[in-house]
């Protein structure tokens, strides 16, 4: 049925393209109970600027001119992230808070803008930038130049091996735990690692630091930091994906220890999806979409290195850090959205959050391939059209795997689901036996049912989303 709205028509069709999209895009939070942090309050924040901003203007010194531009700086980006949270969508998540991430996709708008101003500089104005930021870069080396990569292979003692456990081993299983987090497949997970490996061997001729030993590649870094932490982020996706999520009213919580609990708790997520990528009836659409997200991964941590190469900053200088953790954040929101655009058919576009992550990978090796022209000219085409022919190979065998896998062994009737918010219960209580909602959602169309729990399902305490 179709309803009138102004001059055009509205079918059933685009009020459920409207929906689905707006679930990815711009979440809504539900059953609010403290209205003051969820009111907009647009009077009192615009009352707040203008008084801070009359503060800055006319009691600092101005006489240093380099703080003043440190001191505009910031005070653009901080207005800029106001603006952000009165006018930007709220993405997929609404925990901790609808405004964090839209801070969030303000400052990955902002690095799109930089990045885009960084492509029509001189490389002489880039490194008089960088010097600006920091004036130790003048005299920053590549790790390349003073580290050797390689060497003595055929050594395999205790010592050297236990000397590579340092802290870059660890961030090495911390980053793949919360990439398995992010994904939440065995099958995607463990065929980026591998293919990573694969590319860091095409790309040895450009970045002299991806050429390891064989045992430092296979077995520290495949097996043990890259196993290990998939192990682990998709054991805690298990764990999460079994609870029971239960969430009421703070107000109705009277202990003190439950109040706190419940604040904490309000840094965890407010539910959690059941992520299956692809199954037996999948489209060609949707393999191609899986492969496509192999690509950009990739890319993306292609262009960790390259920068750091061809910019000259070392791995633990801010520029680098600071950029992995961004990058890894507004992975979060991406990989939600684009997840729902690959596996909806009712959503027929890609968030606001994927767009623009997509243009920041591409923009990214954009900057890399302009002011890297002397590395790139070493390339090897037939290097790369190998890695391309690799990467498709072993994507398509992994995805292949995925489905007979998800035919043979898969669950029959779980495809997707999620826990609905429900009602709180004391700790202790009579009630903590609590018959649950749970919706069952398929990949195009979605029901709800009921079921008794029998306290087998965990449960958490706690309030609105």
């Amino acid at each position: 049925m179709a309803s009138a709205y102004g001059s055009r028509t509205l079918s059933k069709d685009d009020v459920n393209y409207r929906m689905h999209f707006r679930m990815i895009n711009e979440q809504q939070v539900e059953d609010i109970t403290i209205d003051f942090f969820y009111k907009p309050h647009t009077i009192t924040l615009l009352t707040c600027t203008v008084l801070s901003l009359m503060y800055f203007a006319f009691t600092r010194d101005d006489g240093n001119p380099d703080n003043n531009l440190w001191v505009g700086l910031i005070l653009v980006i901080s207005f800029f992230l106001v603006i952000s949270v009165l006018a930007f969508p709220n993405g997929p998540f609404t925990r901790p808070h609808p405004a964090i991430w839209r801070i969030v996709f303000g400052l990955s708008v902002l690095y799109f803008l930089f990045l885009v101003f960084i492509i029509f500089l001189n490389w002489e104005q880039v490194k008089s930038l960088m010097f600006w930021l920091d004036p130790n870069l003048r005299y920053a080396k590549r790790e390349a130049d003073v580290m050797e990569y390689a060497v003595n292979c055929h050594v395999i003692t205790w010592e050297r091996i236990l000397s590579h456990f340092d802290i870059f081993a660890f961030s090495h299983f911390w980053g793949w735990g919360m990439k398995a987090l992010l994904i939440r497949s065995y099958g995607l997970c463990w065929t980026i690692s591998i293919t990573w490996e694969l590319t860091e061997l095409f790309f040895m001729h450009l970045l002299p630091n991806f050429a390891e030993c064989w045992w430092d590649q296979v077995i520290l870094d495949i097996l043990l930091c890259n196993g290990g932490g998939i192990w682990l982020g998709m054991t805690v996706c298990r764990f999460l994906e079994m609870r029971t999520y239960h969430w009421a009213s703070i107000k109705d919580i009277h202990s003190t220890t439950g109040k706190i609990k419940r604040a904490a708790l309000q840094f965890t997520p407010a539910s959690w999806t059941y992520v299956r990528w692809l199954d037996p009836k999948s489209s060609l659409q949707r393999v191609m979409g899986v492969y496509l997200f192999m690509i950009i991964w990739q890319l993306t941590e292609l262009n960790t290195f390259f920068l750091k190469h061809i910019f000259v900053f070392p791995a633990c200088h801010a520029l680098s850090w600071c950029r992995i953790l961004f990058i890894g954040i507004i992975t979060a929101p991406t990989v939600r959205q684009y997840y729902a655009y690959l596996t909806d058919t009712q959503c027929k576009r890609v968030g606001t959050q994927c767009w623009v992550f997509g243009a920041i990978a591409f923009l990214e090796a954009l900057a890399c391939i302009k002011f890297g022209q002397d590395l790139f000219s070493k390339m090897q085409i037939l290097y790369v059209i190998l890695w391309l022919l690799c990467l498709a190979f072993i994507t398509f065998l992994c995805l292949y795997g995925m489905v007979w896998f998800a035919e043979n062994y898969g669950p029959r009737q779980k495809s997707f689901s999620e826990c609905e918010d429900s009602i709180y219960t004391e700790p202790g209580d009579a009630e903590s036996e609590y018959t649950g909602d749970f919706e069952t959602d398929s990949t195009t169309s979605s029901s709800t049912r009921k079921r008794r729990d029998s306290g087998n399902n965990r449960s958490i305490n706690g309030v609105e989303k």
